[in-house]
């Protein structure tokens, strides 16, 4: 029995994939020699390992990374740096679909919208490229006239990136392709349940040509981010994760001074006014809430729907949620994939249950499918509870799944209110066919994205991020290439003569 049971260990060991860790332009195990392993959530599967990286291995890719500040990377020019960038973008394009491929076997997330994820990918790489050799000073007129004065902006140094589960390729590219552009070196470390995509990419980066320790991947679970965000190496930590983490993330950076970015979670109000076009509100509330099967921080998982059209609006969303397609998330025709791990699913259940014991009305979904082919993944019916007031949990704390929160208003004012009745502040959206109203009302959302008459659109070129507890700083567009760079003031004095040394200036 016993040699049976090595004989199954041994089998499903040579049909995982073995991966390892990409540090200072090499491919390495763990120092320990550990390693974890990744689980296919459509299947409940393993089907990959990667290095569980310690502390040792951290410290390692930081000083890899600070090395090559000062190496071939730190000698080239901005436009050589977009040279490097360009071809890395185009490297991306002929990889897409494996891209793809691979994270959706890691995190579930559906073939339609990893592919568009990777597709984009380029044009990303491609917009920062662009980008590097226009990164200007200013000259200033200082009130001291003998003085020639103007600034320089500088890379900020070593970039530690700690990546979600959600969307790892599609998130990195909007920290790595800025931190490049502004010539920093960079360290990732991948979500521990999703670390696949991260290390095929550094493939590409590798293919391109990037010196040795420009790019860097370490491997593993909570401890390992912690270990990278503690070394005093780092000279900045962006981070897109939950808030509790993020707070975690902003103490250990400010352990040694290090700059952050933080884009973290959401409870985003999609209000809906009495004159809006009702058919595509509802398409994007579906859009808001249930594509990536509601595990995205932008999800629109409070609906705020006037009183007079609530029952109408209701009602076509418990006809449309139930019919959404679930299955093998590499079927191109499947809508929503599974709950990206098992712990996640739990979450999202018993945030279920809490808003039914407070009250709430579950109109359709609230449990696992009961189809038996989805049984072995960790899959999660479309879920809508009316009846919630905004005090409620499940209106304040974020779900991160399927499960959507209809909360109903009588007043333009009491809409805002409740929109604003938050600690979040990431996204938000307005439908309504009245166009100074949508104005007001979007200029009163206190949210760092607000979408008119649409839902969930985002773009390479149009800075993100959030106000309140949904973080700090801004990613994407020339915001987040500021976001790697910091100014320099150079004062050239012009008449060589002395001066009292005892008064300022």
């Amino acid at each position: 029995m016993t040699e049976n049971v090595v004989a199954t260990a041994e089998r499903r060991n040579s049909e995982l994939q073995h991966r390892k860790m990409y540090i200072d332009g090499e491919w390495v195990d763990a120092i320990s020699g550990e390693v974890f392993e990744t689980v296919n959530p459509y299947n409940g599967q393993a089907w990959a390992t990667a290095p569980l990286a310690g502390p040792a291995d951290v410290k390692k890719a930081v000083e890899a990374a600070r090395r090559a500040l000062s190496g071939p990377w730190g000698s080239m020019s901005a436009a050589q740096r977009g040279v490097l960038i360009r071809r890395l973008a185009a490297l991306i394009e002929p990889q897409a679909e494996e891209l793809a491929r691979i994270e959706t076997t890691d995190n579930g997330k559906v073939i339609r919208e990893t592919r568009g994820q990777m597709a984009g990918l380029p044009a990303t790489y491609e917009f920062f490229a662009g980008a590097a050799d226009k990164i200007f000073g200013d000259t200033i007129s200082a009130p001291q006239t003998n003085f020639f004065t103007y600034t320089r902006r500088e890379r900020i140094g070593v970039v530690a990136a700690i990546l979600p589960w959600n969307s790892p390729l599609f998130l990195l590219a909007s920290k790595l392709a800025p931190a490049l552009a502004a010539g920093c070196t960079f360290v990732a470390k991948p979500a521990e349940q999703t670390p696949s995509s991260t290390l095929e990419f550094a493939k590409l980066v590798d293919e391109a040509g990037f010196p040795p320790g420009v790019f860097n991947v370490v491997t593993g679970a909570g401890a390992t981010g912690a270990a990278l965000t503690a070394e005093p190496g780092v000279d900045k930590v962006t981070f897109t994760g939950s808030t509790a983490t993020g707070i975690a993330v902003m103490k250990s950076a400010a352990d040694h001074i290090a700059e952050v970015t933080l884009e973290l979670g959401g409870k985003s109000p999609n209000i809906i006014f009495p004159d809006a076009d009702i058919d595509a509100a509802v398409n994007g509330v579906m859009a808001g809430i249930f594509a990536a099967t509601g595990q995205t921080c932008i999800a629109g998982s409070r609906l705020l729907v006037h009183e007079s059209i609530r029952d109408a609006v209701v009602e076509r969303l418990a006809q449309r949620a139930p019919q959404i397609k679930m299955g093998d998330p590499l079927d191109i025709e499947t809508e929503m994939g599974p709950i990206a791990f098992a712990e996640q699913l739990e979450k999202v259940r018993y945030y279920v249950d809490l808003g039914v014991s407070e009250g709430a009305t579950v109109v359709c979904g609230g449990e696992r499918p009961q189809d038996t082919d989805l049984a072995d993944g960790y899959f999660f019916q479309p879920t809508i509870l009316s009846g919630v007031d905004n005090s409620m949990r499940v209106a304040r704390e974020e779900i991160f799944g399927p499960v959507l929160s209809v909360i109903t208003f009588t007043s333009e004012e009491e809409a805002v209110q409740i929109g604003n009745d938050t600690t979040y502040g990431l996204a938000a959206a307005v439908w309504t066919k009245d166009i100074q109203r949508a104005h007001r009302v979007a200029h009163r959302l206190e949210a760092g994205t607000i979408w008119v008459n649409s839902y969930r659109v985002l773009a390479n070129n149009v800075p993100y991020g959030g106000f309140g507890q949904s973080g700090i700083g801004r990613e994407n567009g020339i915001e987040g290439l500021d976001a790697y760079l910091q100014t320099k003031s150079i004062w050239v004095e012009l008449t060589g003569e002395s001066r009292d040394p005892f008064k300022l200036g």
